[in-house]
């Protein structure tokens, strides 16, 4: 296992977007491995292959206390199911070192993808697991939390990360 790489806003590269993963083998499960390591080396609670410059569909997320629990998920696909079922979260991001911000998303979605075997899964996931699938998604459409907010606020935190 290798610890890797995570680029920082405002690395034009964060703003590709990923193409779904096709080939399900063990330079697959290596990788997903690689970004777990760095997912907890760094703290983290959620890594996208984009953040390490990966361009393919994969993330993982533990948000256990324990840090026991992985998660993986590849072609991840959501749809929103009642936007008006909303959750806001003090949302901070690997890839935005320092930075915290409120954020609001929908809390009720329905999740398809398909784990490091190419098997397909679905579920209904809520809280801050919905929280974090939904950021790390984002990460792989070219999207990160400075979006969500004004451009004033974005223009600050791009000047401040540029130094």
């Amino acid at each position: 296992m290798a610890k890797l790489n995570i680029l920082t806003f405002p690395d034009p590269r964060l703003r590709k977007v990923a193409v779904p993963v096709t080939k399900f083998d063990k330079s697959l499960e290596n990788f997903v491995s690689d970004m777990l390591e760095t997912m907890y080396e760094e703290n983290g609670i959620g890594l996208a292959a984009s953040q390490v410059d990966f361009h393919e569909r994969i993330i993982v997320i533990d948000i256990s206390d324990e840090r026991n629990d992985p998660k993986v998920f590849i072609n991840p696909e959501f749809k929103v199911l009642n936007d008006k079922s909303l959750l806001s979260f003090n949302e901070g991001c690997l890839s935005v070192p320092g930075v915290t911000e409120e954020i609001v998303r929908p809390d009720s979605i329905y999740l398809t993808w398909q784990d490091v075997k190419g098997e397909h899964h679905a579920d209904e996931p809520s809280g801050l697991l919905t929280v974090c699938i939904q950021h790390e998604i984002d990460h792989l459409e070219g999207k990160l939390m400075v979006d969500y907010l004004s451009p004033l606020k974005r223009d600050r935190i791009r000047k401040k990360a540029s130094k």
